[in-house]
């Protein structure tokens, strides 16, 4: 049980700033007196623990504490780090009442600190990660896991149209879309041929199924990406939307149940813990949406080959210099195994 704990302390919280992710701390405090409402300094910058993606910084004054997301320094993919979405999508759901960090202010100019970034409020509460929970009671976890899933729900719920977000992506063909997209990314940041990629990249296109819905995707909702209460087992705040955009709700839906097969859960004793089975995962989810769950193989496959392909990119930015995390190393070396089991499901789905 100390190692689920430790998992959650390990990533939790704030360090000094790395050297290679130092900003213009007087230019950023000047810029924020000029464009956040109700700023006063001085300001001190903290980096957050977790995330590899987009350099997450804790920004702390005497009244009020903020978050500050931006593009890496350096050489990045296509499209990638598209923090102008992000900001976009939390304002927008945040308008709604969808749980979100209040969105304050984007600044497109390099000018201020050499990228550009967003800023939002901090949301005090809990990050798990750690999908066994093993730091919460028994019977909490499962109204964690129930949280999780209702705010996914939620989310899928709301007409892109209506909210002002309409534009924020094509509305058909997600998933060809999102292979022909994952499939560039790959060949931009590849640094070793892998079989199973070559054969997913010829397969996965050629199969998709049927999308029936179009929603908001998140494009990363898993349980590290949210805020928890500080007390009560309920999502504050839904984090990361940097792989947000228009799709089909399966993808989302997939990707978190995606946890159940990976390690933890999949070798876990779910009963033992109180954790809800995938089944009864997915009919939460169900019972909400008024949803029908199709054969997941043909998602896994995909879900595993996006992942894939995002450590490819991992490896790829290590490469390049611009990787963000000091376990970036630890999850570029996944991407083999990744690809071993995205085929795996796909032979499950009639691959051959």
């Amino acid at each position: 049980m100390a190692e689920g704990v430790k998992k959650d302390e390990e990533f939790a919280g704030t360090r000094p700033v790395e050297e290679r992710h130092r900003i213009d701390e007087a230019s950023l405090a000047r810029w924020m007196a000029a464009h956040v409402e109700g700023f006063a300094g001085p300001l001190e910058v903290l980096q957050f623990k977790g995330g590899q993606s987009n350099p997450t910084y804790r920004l702390d004054t005497p009244g009020r504490s903020y978050v500050m997301r931006r593009k890496p320094f350096g050489k990045l993919l296509p499209s990638a780090h598209a923090i102008d979405r992000e900001f976009r999508v939390i304002s927008a759901l945040g308008a709604q009442g969808f749980p979100v960090a209040h969105a304050y202010a984007l600044c497109t100019d390099d000018v201020v600190i050499g990228s550009a970034f967003y800023i939002m409020s901090m949301e005090e509460g809990r990050v798990f990660w750690n999908p066994m929970l093993l730091s919460q009671s028994a019977h909490l976890r499962p109204r964690i896991f129930r949280s999780k899933i209702e705010t996914l729900a939620k989310l899928h719920m709301y007409d892109p149209d209506k909210i002002g977000l309409g534009d924020f992506g094509k509305p058909g063909n997600y998933f060809a879309r999102q292979i022909d997209r994952w499939t560039k990314q790959y060949r931009a940041s590849e640094t070793q041929h892998i079989p199973e990629v070559e054969k997913l990249i010829d397969w996965l296109p050629k199969t998709i199924p049927e999308q029936k819905r179009v929603s908001i995707v998140h494009g990363d909702y898993r349980l590290d990406n949210m805020i928890f209460h500080e007390t009560e087992p309920r999502v504050v705040a839904v984090l990361d939307w940097e792989l947000s955009t228009l799709g089909d709700p399966m993808a989302d839906l997939t990707y978190l149940l995606m946890q159940w097969i990976m390690p933890d859960l999949n070798n876990a004793h779910l009963k033992e813990l109180n954790i809800p089975a995938m089944e009864e995962a997915a009919q939460i989810y169900c019972d909400i949406n008024n949803s029908t769950l199709p054969d997941f193989n043909w998602y896994f496959s995909y879900n595993l080959f996006r992942l894939a392909a995002i450590t490819q990119g991992i490896a790829g930015r290590i490469r390049n210099g611009t990787a963000a995390n000091a376990r970036a190393i630890e999850s570029a070396k996944r991407t083999v195994p990744l690809a071993k089991a995205s085929w795996q499901y796909a032979e499950m789905a009639g691959a051959i």
